[in-house]
């Protein structure tokens, strides 16, 4: 009789992570469609029922691998923001660099993540909320700088059209991330400058 050695329990949090981490790795390599809950299960060693336990669905899935996409961009945003001087070019600046930068760190995953989303409740649940934090946190940050003390929410819902579109140009290569970043800035600083009057 050989010794193997006992195999680690996670906690079911470890074990969260440790499914995320697989879901992108298989994502990266083999794309949206081969990732299903079953594969999943196969490349992380362990049943199904306890990948079940996790997503529910497939779309369950997809909709975590968004939630830890955005909770990655925002905590490298709010880093940024934090270091950063009240100026407003700065603040658009830090803005643009963070955004763009997350999109390049997911490369062409993220976009594909959303499309097998695309028509799901998630998919809309999810992009509801991010758009609020998004917007929320350029409120706070762009109004105490902006003429009238406030920028007002057209403006804002701008700021996230310009900053979706330009990543998209990015990771379609019709455009350099520092087109895209420049161009972003110049677009916060207009809708605060202008816009909030």
């Amino acid at each position: 009789m050989t010794n193997q050695p006992a195999r680690q329990r996670l906690s079911r949090q470890e074990r969260y992570v440790q499914l995320v981490d697989v879901a992108w790795q298989i994502v990266r390599e083999e794309g949206t469609e081969a990732l299903t809950l079953g594969r999943l299960a196969e490349r992380a060693g362990i049943t199904k029922p306890v990948v079940y336990d996790h997503f529910t669905s497939r779309s369950g899935l997809f909709a975590a691998l968004y939630r830890e996409y955005d909770l990655r961009s925002t905590a490298r945003m709010d880093a940024q923001i934090s270091q950063t001087e009240p100026v407003l070019e700065k603040l658009a600046a830090v803005i643009a660099d963070a955004y763009i930068e997350c999109v390049l760190l997911s490369g062409r995953e993220m976009p594909t993540v959303i499309a097998a989303l695309s028509g799901t409740p998630e998919l809309e649940q999810l992009r509801e909320e991010y758009a609020t934090t998004f917007i929320e946190k350029c409120r706070a940050l762009f109004s105490p700088l902006s003429k009238s003390k406030t920028v007002k929410t057209p403006a804002l819902w701008a700021m996230l059209g310009a900053a979706e579109g330009l990543s998209w140009a990015v990771v379609m290569g019709k455009i350099s991330a520092q087109e895209a970043k420049d161009q972003l800035v110049q677009v916060i600083i207009c809708m605060v400058d202008k816009v909030s009057d």
